[in-house]
């Protein structure tokens, strides 16, 4: 039974789809306060450039972290800013050491799958025994899978199954998983 495992992720083909399902969950679980640790990505325009810049708003503080490097007109390669998400990293790694009930994270991506990136958070929440939810994309299935081993279960983008899962997950509250709590 999918709600049991402590990893659940929302496999999808394009970021974009997956991020208000994510972002309505983080509304209703601070409506109901449960303590979040993690990051949502936020896509704001550039104005010299046909590419937005991205940033990771960190859930507990607010705060907006760039992690998208200016390459220049012209440029192909990978605009991800490795410093800006290492940072990213080791802040989530603190405030999960102050407690958190669930870990958000908005990607399982390319570092990801090569085991950098947010991967050792996600491991050091299994630790700690704070639930995770993240998004993979389809083509780094194979490697979440190998990753995630049987810890996982795949979810739709949709907030009522994501907290639908989650609720049960919450073993330090006493918040009944009801149709009242699903509907805030």
């Amino acid at each position: 039974m999918h709600d049991l495992k402590p990893i659940a992720a929302i496999k999808h083909k394009h970021g974009p789809d997956v991020d208000p399902a994510l972002e309505a969950l983080v509304a209703k679980c601070r409506r109901l306060g449960i303590s979040m640790v993690g990051c949502l990505q936020v896509q704001l325009p550039d104005p010299g450039s046909c590419c937005p810049i991205s940033h990771l708003e960190d859930l507990a503080s607010g705060t907006q972290t760039r992690i998208t490097q200016p390459l220049g007109s012209g440029s192909t390669g990978c605009r991800l800013d490795p410093g800006a998400l290492a940072n990213a990293a080791e802040a989530l790694m603190r405030q999960m050491n102050g407690g958190a009930e669930v870990l958000i994270l908005n990607r399982f991506g390319r570092g990801e799958s090569e085991g950098r990136g947010f991967r050792p958070v996600i491991e050091r929440a299994l630790e700690l025994g704070i639930p995770v939810l993240t998004a993979v994309k389809e083509r780094y299935t194979p490697e979440w899978e190998t990753f995630s081993d049987d810890l996982a279960t795949y979810l739709p983008a949709e907030p009522e199954a994501l907290l639908a899962w989650l609720l049960p997950q919450i073993r330090s509250r006493s918040l009944p998983p009801t149709p009242e709590l699903v509907a805030k």
